[in-house]
This record gives C-alpha cells, structure tokens and sequence, in this order.
C-alpha cells in the first residue's frame, strides 16, 4: 500500500537521524517526523509522500519513548536551533556517537576504534556566542533565530542554551530600537539598517561583546544606547559590523568600535584567547577544554620538533600543546583571525609560535617544499573538510600523528578513508559533544602513520623496469590514435591532461589551463575519462592499483 499526501497512519518509531526527526517504516517506505524520539508510538500525518520516502507531523503520541522528556522551551521546535529537547540527554548522546561510528563504516568503509562520548555536564547554558536576526513582522519587532529552513523569525529572546546576561542586553537593546525607530533590515526589499544583533561571551573572565550588524555604516542615537548599557558591567566592547551585502552571511568584514577595544579575553587551556567579531573560537569553552586536552593526549605526551597546525583560526588548539613543542607553525585564510593568533601567542609570552595567513594546502605546500617535516600535525577544518591537496600534502609531510578535529562526521569519515590511501591509519577515535541539544557532533582523531612489519628482499630484473620512451611518455597523437582505434572516439589534449593531472602526471605544456581566468573550460565526461585511463595503462604511465586509489579518492 503506497503513501499518499494527507494520509493518516499509526507508527512507530525506530530511530531518529542528527536533524532530530524521528524515523519509521510503513509497509517498508522510510517515514520522516519530525520530534519525535526512538520508541515513540505515534499517529502521523503525511505533508509529503514520494516514492523512496515519507514526511510526516506528530497528530498524537499513543505510546511515548522511555526516552521522551517534556520540552522546556516554548519557541521549540519551532526556532531552529535545537533538534533534542524532547528527548533525555543520554539518548542524545547515545544518537551522536552512532552516527559517527555510522558514518566512518558507511562512508568511510572504515573499522574503527569509538571511544565513549564525552557529554557535557550541564546541556545549557553553554554558549559563549549567538547571532540573533532582527526583523518586525505586521509592525511588530522580532528578535530570535531563524525557523529550520527558513527566513522567518521565531521570536526568542530567552534561549536556554545561552547565559542569561544575554537576555538582559536584548532586551536593553530592543528598548533602544523602538524608543528611537531604528530602522530595521527588510530582506526582501533590501532596505533598513540593524540586521543582527551579535553577542559573544568569555566565559573565564565574564567579559561580553555586542556587535551590531548594519547594512548601513551609521546607526543613529548610539550614544543612547551604550548608555543604557552602563547596568550590564560585563561589557566590554561594543561595536557596528557593516554587511550592506545581499547574502546569508551574518558578518561583513569591517567593523566600527563604539567602546572598549573591539574585542573580550577569555582563557582555554591555560592560554589567554583575544577574540574579536571575526574570530573562529569553539562555542562551548567546557567542552572545548576537553576536546583540547583529548587532541594533545592524541598529540602524544613526548616533545615535539614541529607542530603544524592547518586550519588553525585564532590559534587556540595549537597554542595549547606549544610547551610541548620546539617550533608552532600556525596556517588560516582569515586574516584577522590570524592576526588574533599572534596577539595571543604574544600575551602568553610564547615565543616558538608563528602564523600564516594562506590556504592550509598551499602553505603546507610551500613549507614541504622548504624541508619542514613536522612530528605532530593537527586539522581542524571547516564543516567540508580538508581540500584534496591538503590531505595528499599532509600525508607527503609523514608526520607520525596527525590529530584529526572535526565537526561534520561525514567528511571526517571521507577524509580518514583517504588518509588510510595514503599510508595512515585511525588509531582511535572519540565524540566531544560541543553542541548539546543541537544536531551537531564534534570528534577528535588520532591517525597514525603505518609502518612495515617487516622488510622483504627482492631481486628484481631491470630489464623489467626499462621502459622504453614510447611506454613511458606516450604522446598526445599516440594517445588519442589509440583511444580512437579502440573505441572510435575522439578525444581531446585537453581531456587528455585533466586526466593526466590526476594521476599526478606533470605537464611541460599546460592543456589543461584555461586561456584566460574568465574562460568556463569544458570537463571530460566519465565515460571519456575511463577511455583515456584505460590508454595510460596500456602506455604503462599508471598502473590499475594507482587508478582504483585515485578513483576512490575522487568518488570520497
């Protein structure tokens, strides 16, 4: 019996995915409702019915989940931030680490070590930052957070995983936009001025940042407003971020300090943190801390020659293991955040640390090139991942760890299968939930570098291996007249060489660039690509080994 759109059925529920919507089968078809928590029996009613899957609503809970608690916020579910609250936090934490583990079998094909989930003592209260929409709906200002896969605001001022000091300065500070009419940004029309309002907390010291975000660089009647602000001790600075921008993009990249210096200090791990608007630094300093201590336990408690640190930020993960090493090299592409990690490194006297502002793959790249080979490397890239060349440099570095952070299983679970490739295991692995009662999952990994068991001695006959230039450095012509004589296709040099470059064939004639930086150049198709692997193998210039490993990495 097929599903169709407004039908009423009764199910229940098996499991629940990271977004926080409840799965289960009816007659075999996978059934998605959202809020609801594994064991529920339940009626359900389908706004949504396709071939493959359903999507349903909660109408009724006939048999609720031994895990299922009543939901303590009233703008839940509806806000977007949190997908747990209707479930213990046990349960919680028991679905993120089976989604990591999940994720490293099914997409990384890899057997790996889980160690418990480090859970949070307290799942609120814990963010030290939050972004919050402005908007007014009929008149009506709004402030809050974004409803799930929308841009209407869900008014909520008081949100439990937020400090309460933040509630205060809302408030504070919505009183200031209605008694002096600031204009507030309409996304449709692209007009008005306040867009966010930006908060950030540290923790250790108490310190607050309020940033208001502009699309306009003038904000009328702020003197009124820091005055107002006089009752909350704890702030430090105040500032205006210009986003005159038409994006989704909270942040533009200039701000404007109304008071203090633009930023607040906090301490993680002992080491002093100067964090300004633009600054990457974890959300939960509890949890970061032990993330932290976790990734230098991975490190390895022996002194190291040189740390690398990719994807570095504020410099706080690599700063924190720097007692421990010789020399710090530090690599991110946000040039402010850059310039945060020297000031910190600066503030807690550490002199053995320097900082980069590059691409991580590029920057390692060079610094390979130099000779660095580093002991210890750490990753702690962004939602997608490391970028191909910074896995392949990073192997090529052969550093005897690499400490893997991460915040998205899945392409930590793509980038380990392709580190195993290139020689280094998953000695271990372990959850740190960073973001309770939200879809998120945060992992620490240690990889280490494999060595052979034992040595074999081999004769081998040279003759073997003497290609001669045709088999070696087949050309062009001699490429193509093969392709076309086995499979009466024509293909081009520069399809050629776009294949070529991926097996790591270098090119004294550059096929494979475009003419111009503006020019769109064409992809070689797949079943063309096979064609051409299958005459660089016949030329003996790859092997069938490299073509599987190269094919698995591009598929990851």
């Amino acid at each position: 019996m097929l599903l169709n759109k407004n039908d009423d059925i009764e199910l229940h529920i098996d499991s629940v995915s990271l977004t926080g919507s409840g799965v289960g089968r009816y007659n075999g078809l996978a059934v998605f409702v959202p809020a609801t928590a594994p064991g529920d029996f339940i009626k359900a009613h389908i706004i949504k019915a396709k071939k493959s899957y359903a999507v349903g609503k909660c109408i009724k809970i006939t048999e609720p989940s031994p895990d299922r608690t009543d939901n303590d916020c009233p703008a839940y579910p509806g806000c977007g931030g949190c997908s747990f609250r209707h479930m213990s936090y046990s349960a919680e934490l028991k679905l993120k680490s089976d989604a990591v583990r999940d994720a490293f079998s099914r997409i990384g094909g890899l057997d790996v070590e889980l160690k418990p989930i480090i859970g949070a003592e307290s799942p609120d209260g814990y963010r030290n930052k939050a972004q919050y929409p402005v908007g007014r709906e009929n008149g009506k200002l709004k402030i809050g957070f974004y409803s799930r896969r929308s841009h209407r605001i869900v008014d909520c001022r008081a949100c439990r995983l937020a400090p309460p000091e933040f509630e205060r300065i809302l408030g504070i500070t919505a009183e200031w936009i209605e008694k002096y009419n600031i204009s507030v940004y309409d996304e449709i029309s692209k007009s008005g001025a306040l867009r966010h309002i930006y908060l950030r907390k540290a923790f250790a010291t108490g310190e607050i940042m309020l940033c208001l975000v502009s699309a306009q660089e003038n904000l009328p009647n702020t003197d009124a407003l820091l005055d107002a602000l006089k009752s909350e001790e704890s702030i430090k600075s105040v500032l205006i971020n210009i986003n005159s921008d038409d994006t989704n993009a909270v942040l533009g990249g200039r701000c404007i300090c109304l008071f203090g210096d633009g930023c607040i200090t906090d301490i993680l791990c002992g080491v002093k943190v100067r964090i300004s608007p633009l600054s990457f630094y974890q959300v939960n300093r509890t949890q970061a801390e032990r993330l932290y201590k976790k990734a230098a336990e991975y490190a390895g408690a022996e002194k190291i020659k040189l740390l690398l640190d990719l994807y570095c930020g504020a410099g706080t993960i690599g700063l924190s293991m720097a007692d421990r090493a010789e020399e710090l090299i530090g690599i991110e592409t946000v040039a402010p955040a850059v310039e945060d990690a020297k000031k910190n490194a600066a503030a807690n006297g550490i002199e053995n640390a320097r900082f980069i502002c590059a691409d991580a793959g590029e920057a390692a790249e060079k610094l390979l090139a130099e000779g660095k080979r580093p002991e210890v490397i750490i990753l702690d890239p962004p939602r997608k991942g490391c970028s191909e060349q910074t896995v392949r440099v990073a192997a090529k570095m052969a550093p005897d760890r690499i400490v893997y952070v991460s915040c998205d299983p899945a392409t930590l679970a793509r980038d380990c299968a392709a580190f195993k490739e290139l020689g280094y295991e998953v000695e271990e692995a372990t959850p740190v939930d960073l973001f309770p009662r939200t879809a998120h999952v945060e992992t620490v990994v240690q990889l280490v570098r494999k060595t052979p068991d034992a040595y074999v001695d081999l004769k081998v006959d040279m003759d073997e291996l003497d290609l001669t230039a045709s088999e070696a450095k087949a050309t062009y012509e001699e490429i193509k007249q093969y392709i076309l004589d086995k499979y009466d296709t024509k293909v081009s040099n520069l399809y050629i060489a776009q294949v070529k470059e991926k097996y790591g064939i270098i090119e004294r004639e550059n096929y494979n660039k475009p003419k111009s930086e503006n020019t769109k150049q064409p992809q070689c198709s797949p079943e063309k690509i096979k064609m051409i692997e299958e005459a660089l193998r016949h030329f003996k210039m790859i092997s069938q080994h490299m073509s599987k490993r190269v094919a698995r990495m591009v598929v990851l």
